[in-house]
């Protein structure tokens, strides 16, 4: 899943982006309000982790402009502003969660986590389709309760596609959920990707639609 991180502070920001990316998530980074502002007006992303205290922009006004565009991306506030009556004007302004700063890394994923599954309208926090049982958390495949090997872009599809079970995501939707800013890209990325987990979930696995995209059936 991709994610807009929007963070001042170089260190923390990198940080952020290097423990995010090793818990299986795609992060473009972005160091200011106003670079924010203009990412999420034209790219897609899951989820938006927002500080307060940014340069050239408030992350409030970025909030804001966002829900006023009727954007309904979830949105996770990290901040060192810590009174209650900033972590209501932050949730108020349209914020699905609040956090404080320092987080714990393996905390902030299980946040992102349930913030997906919740703008997905699912609560499970395990994707169960006919044989396949995919988690998300400890990023495990089984099938027919036998473990399946997938690299990072692979699973990232599969949980896609999963999500989506019985609709059909375009080859650009995959795309631009998975690779980020400066991620090199080969035109036929998401086929080979796509070949090799048929290989290993089985030929009927994933269906493709011919000029509209791929399928998992339900």
């Amino acid at each position: 899943m991709r994610l807009l991180l929007v963070e001042d502070d170089p260190v923390l920001g990198d940080g952020l982006k290097t423990g995010l990316s090793q818990a299986g998530f795609t992060v473009d980074w972005a160091q200011d309000g106003a670079a924010a502002d203009a990412a999420l007006d034209c790219e897609q992303f899951a989820l938006a982790i927002l500080d307060l205290g940014l340069p050239r922009l408030e992350g409030l006004e970025v909030l804001r402009r966002l829900r006023r565009r009727g954007q309904t991306l979830p949105v996770l506030i990290l901040t060192a502003r810590d009174s209650t009556g900033e972590k209501v004007a932050g949730l108020d302004a349209g914020a699905d969660d609040y956090l404080i700063k320092p987080i714990d890394l393996d905390e902030l994923a299980a946040r992102i986590r349930a913030l997906l599954r919740r703008a997905g309208g699912r609560a499970a926090p395990v994707l169960e389709v006919g044989p396949l049982r995919l988690d998300p958390a400890s990023h495990q495949v089984e099938l027919e309760g036998q473990p399946v090997n997938l690299s990072t872009r692979e699973f990232s599809i599969l949980q896609l596609l999963v999500e989506n079970a019985g609709r059909v995501i375009s080859r650009s939707q995959l795309e631009a959920a998975l690779y980020g800013w400066g991620d090199s890209l080969e035109s036929n990325a998401v086929e080979v990707h796509i070949h090799h987990l048929r290989k290993k979930l089985g030929s009927d696995s994933i269906r493709t639609l011919r000029g509209v995209g791929y399928t998992f059936p339900r």
